[in-house]
């Protein structure tokens, strides 16, 4: 069953246009004029239920946008969406009821109160029973260690504890779909290692459905199974992440550093029958380009044997770079790759 259905989804918004000069901001004043920008762009996708999915994209590339669409926000200005067999925009009351949310850069807590208040608060707005509230809570906050933060006002935790809270709160009534939009944001290593943790955990025990919107790709690599890439209102990816990698990934760089000097001849005649590309940046110092498919000790064994090493170092495409190569093209279809020796 699917949990998310998405179906030539489009939002558009009206923005005023100034006309320049003293008579375009009269004329402003009395005749405005818009016009339409198209922030999600008939887009389709489905997420079945128990999967965690990562939803990427530059600032302004229509990421929040989509998900305030599938949480009831907005409402599209065209297309089709269901959410656990919900119309968002529709029937607010029961959708509301089986989905989480949590916005890194907003609260859902109130500032001036305990967070043991706050968490009160939203079971009467989930209509939570206290007998399965108190359940719910006493696994939650042992899980994420908040039993000193209780009766802290929410004003009064750092940005760590409070993240940690908000997950609380969004989980409070046993939601079976979560939308995470910036969940890590501003947090240290520690912090986003114990989130991180969590929601597998969340997502292993319970089949909680997880959509991740953010800019930390290591939240992506740690969590997703699946990504889907935005770009300008439109997909330009959804697959595996190591079918990215695989695709993009140029293999690893191996850095060869040598006690004598070597000609490219004799590195091409050392690697012969390989499919390794040689680059070098002096005769003391030469990379060769190992493709992914091709054991990196193949190499090791040919130069060792033929050469004095002093230094190797061992370099892959990093994901980061794989997308800031994907938005610099605009697509991700599989590049033309151009080899040099």
């Amino acid at each position: 069953m699917q949990a998310i259905e998405v179906q030539d989804l489009r939002k558009n918004f009206r923005i005023q246009q100034s006309r320049g000069g003293l008579k375009g901001a009269l004329q402003d004043l009395f005749a405005r004029e818009y016009r339409e920008v198209a922030a999600v762009n008939d887009i389709s996708f489905t997420i079945p239920q128990g999967e965690i999915c990562g939803y990427i994209g530059e600032n302004g590339a229509g990421k929040s946008t989509t998900i305030k669409m599938l949480t009831g926000i907005l409402v599209p200005t065209s297309g089709h969406i269901k959410v656990n067999g919900y119309v968002p925009y529709q029937e607010r009351e029961k959708f509301v009821q089986g989905i989480g949310v949590v916005f890194g850069q907003r609260s859902q807590l109130w500032w001036d109160i305990g967070v043991i208040e706050s968490f009160q608060l939203l079971r009467k707005v989930y209509q939570v029973s206290e007998a399965d509230f108190k359940k719910r809570l006493d696994e939650l906050v042992e899980r994420l260690q908040l039993q000193e933060l209780l009766s802290r006002p929410v004003r009064k935790l750092s940005l760590g504890q409070r993240m940690r809270c908000e997950l609380v709160a969004a989980l409070l009534h046993n939601p079976s779909i979560v939308f995470l939009d910036e969940p890590t944001i501003g947090l240290d290593i520690v912090v986003k290692s114990e989130i991180r943790e969590f929601l597998k955990d969340l997502n292993r025990t319970q089949g909680t459905t997880i959509l991740l919107t953010t800019h930390d790709l290591q939240d992506i690599e740690a969590l997703c199974s699946r990504v889907i890439m935005l770009d300008a209102g439109s997909i330009i990816y959804d697959g595996g992440l190591d079918e990215l990698k695989t695709r993009w990934g140029r293999g690893r760089e191996v850095r060869f550093q040598f006690g004598a000097a070597v000609q490219a001849a004799q590195l091409n005649a050392w690697t012969m029958g390989l499919p390794v590309t040689w680059t070098q940046e002096s005769d003391l110092v030469a990379t060769a380009l190992v493709p992914a498919d091709m054991a990196v000790s193949d190499v090791f064994s040919r130069i060792l044997s033929q050469a004095e090493v002093t230094d190797v170092q061992i370099s892959e495409t990093s994901t980061d770079e794989i997308v800031r190569q994907i938005y610099s093209s605009g697509s991700a279809e599989k590049p033309e790759v151009k080899l040099h020796v």
